[in-house]
């Protein structure tokens, strides 16, 4: 009691402090897991990503790489196929409907041996029949003038209506003197059905425009050169005609203007030119240039004096005869009846050529008879089919 309170109380064990210890563990905490991460990080545990070389990455094709295909295919005999691709020269191009269109001429092929090759090829792609192939054309004072390509293609060949190869009754109408009237044109070009060949009058106005839309709608088309009547100059067939009292070097210089007035037509028809057909002197010049460049050669059948054949024989042209005039009488019936008389050859000799002029009643009536022809037995083809060929007895 003699002392104050508290002060002689016994002394005891501390309190721990709780917060000095929490500071501790965790700092042990940190470390070991900074320790940890630091070992995982050095040691190669197999796990770490290898990167490729840079070599390889470039050797490597991207995944939309277009693999080529192989230049030639097995056939099942045996028989190597040419693939129409290998060895090709490739030309793209957009047409007036925006779709492209690849374009594959041939090279030279290195193998030995015969080959396959598809038939079809023949002629031109629908897609491109208004465009000519620059490979059969070369430029002159006069123009683009046809001529045979390099690999021996003619343009006979490339701008012919394609047709079935079938041996039946085939029958080729022709309709002229396209070119010198707007409204007749258009309407040949619109009704008439596009099996019948159009030939175009190289006096004519817009021929290039009226070409194009006449490939486009699928017709072979043939050039009408202007040759001398008997009563000439009385019957004028138009300016640069070919006479018989002119050279050989002017009538083909006048001939030249005439083809450089279009392109891709098959061959050149007579506009008129009784006293020139008739006279073998004048002619065999004029038909051995029109050959050599790969063209055919029609005779409307209006003459019959005519020395085509023996001409042409003699050139190795091709050439055709027509059977008939369609439209000697202008009236429809008249021309329905002469188209029957037309089939009558046909059945009879297995083809036969008729002619008309683009008068409203011939379109008229050919139309109507087109329409039934396939019903008989007619097929209607373009006049290249039925031209006698040299090359292609």
């Amino acid at each position: 009691m003699h002392a104050p309170l508290g002060q002689n109380r016994k002394a005891g064990r501390k309190r721990p402090n709780i917060l000095r210890i929490g500071r501790i563990a965790a700092s042990l905490c940190l470390i070991a897991i900074g320790g940890f991460s630091l070992y995982t990080m050095l040691s190669d545990d197999g796990l770490q990503r290898t990167k490729p070389p840079v070599a390889d990455r470039a050797a490597s094709p991207p995944t939309d790489t277009v693999q080529k295909p192989p230049t030639q295919s097995q056939a099942a005999n045996g028989m190597p196929r040419s693939d129409p691709r290998s060895g090709a020269n490739v030309e793209r191009m957009v047409t007036g409907d925006g779709s492209v269109v690849t374009k594959y001429s041939p090279r030279p092929r290195d193998d030995h041996g015969p080959a396959l090759v598809d038939a079809m090829q023949v002629g031109q792609d629908p897609r491109m029949a208004a465009m000519p192939n620059e490979s059969l054309l070369e430029d002159s004072q006069f123009g683009r003038l046809p001529v045979i390509g390099p690999d021996g293609r003619r343009p006979m060949d490339q701008y012919a209506r394609p047709w079935s190869g079938a041996r039946g009754t085939r029958v080729a109408i022709v309709v002229s003197g396209l070119g010198l009237s707007q409204t007749g044109t258009q309407r040949a070009i619109k009704e008439l059905p596009e099996e019948v060949t159009l030939a175009f009058a190289a006096s004519g106005n817009s021929l290039q425009r009226w070409m194009q839309e006449a490939r486009r709608s699928g017709h072979e088309i043939l050039l009408q050169v202007p040759l001398e009547p008997f009563d000439y100059p009385a019957n004028d067939p138009g300016p640069e005609t070919l006479l018989t009292s002119k050279s050989p070097a002017r009538n083909i210089e006048n001939l030249h203007r005439a083809m450089g007035e279009i392109t891709n037509y098959t061959g050149i028809m007579n506009y008129l030119g009784g006293r020139f057909l008739s006279n073998p002197d004048a002619m065999e010049p004029v038909m051995r240039d029109i050959g050599k460049r790969g063209l055919l050669f029609l005779d409307d059948g209006s003459s019959a004096q005519s020395k085509t054949e023996a001409v042409a024989k003699g050139t190795e042209l091709p050439y055709a005869f027509a059977d008939l005039q369609l439209d000697g009488q202008v009236d429809v019936n008249a021309i329905l009846k002469r188209l029957d008389e037309l089939e009558r050859i046909a059945k009879r000799n297995g083809q036969a050529i008729g002619v008309a002029a683009a008068f409203d009643e011939s379109i008229e009536a050919i139309s109507k008879w087109s329409e039934e022809a396939g019903m008989r037995g007619i097929e209607i083809v373009g006049i290249a089919a039925l031209s006698t060929d040299p090359k292609n007895p």
